[in-house]
């Protein structure tokens, strides 16, 4: 990510939360004038936020007309998740091959305490927000287990439509049990050193999400909707 600015870093991160509260409309197109005004800084500033914000799989830019908070549909679902399904697989069999070094017990124990964090939310009111950060976590400790930096960053970018699937996946009844069932699938393989199991589960696991209906391709914005 490119290094920010005061204003900069404060109109990113202001935006940003606006996005994670669902204070911003993702029907509507946001003017980068407008919202430059309102938030009272220059459009240099935000107009950097929103690259940057860009970057990180929040919104996109439309030249010249402004800027859409991402929403989950079917498409962008799938290209995610056939992202994830390449880069943690990779990661699964690489981590199974390095079953000799010390680091591999550590994040099998990492792993372990995850799954221990999930069944201990699994019928509990913080369910969407810790079931799921444990869930998010066990799938970033493969990812990061590598220390690849390019990995890491294409994995950042899609975190916020990760999080979108998540929370709208696990109000489907049962998912979130069959979820904990996944994972422990997932590390049992690991421990066993199966990879090419371990690499069936992993996508068996990603891809059910797909499964489920999601939110249409959005529709054209009008001029009108510009705001």
């Amino acid at each position: 990510m490119i290094p920010k600015s005061s204003l900069q870093s404060q109109a990113y991160d202001t935006i940003k939360e606006l996005i994670l509260t669902n204070s911003l409309d993702s029907n509507k197109l946001y003017s980068e004038t407008q919202l430059a005004k309102n938030m009272g800084i220059s459009r240099t500033p935000l107009r950097e936020a929103l690259q940057c914000l860009s970057q990180d799989g929040y919104i996109t830019i439309i030249p010249s007309r402004g800027f859409k908070v991402r929403k989950l549909n079917k498409k962008n679902a799938k290209m995610i998740i056939e992202a994830r399904c390449a880069i943690e697989g990779f990661c699964i069999h690489s981590i199974i091959a390095d079953k000799d070094n010390i680091r591999y017990e550590k994040l099998i124990n990492n792993l372990e305490e995850t799954i221990e964090t999930m069944k201990k939310h699994l019928n509990s009111e913080d369910l969407i927000n810790e079931f799921s950060e444990a869930d998010h976590r066990f799938h970033l400790l493969i990812v990061h287990y590598l220390g690849n930096t390019e990995f890491n960053s294409m994995y950042q970018r899609l975190m916020y439509m990760i999080h979108l699937t998540t929370s709208q996946v696990l109000s489907v009844d049962g998912r979130p049990e069959s979820t904990l069932a996944e994972h422990e699938t997932i590390l049992k393989y690991i421990k066993e050193n199966q990879g090419d199991n371990a690499y069936q589960a992993l996508l068996n696991h990603l891809m059910m999400p797909l499964n489920f209906k999601f939110v249409e391709e959005d529709e054209e914005i009008e001029p009108e909707d510009l705001i």
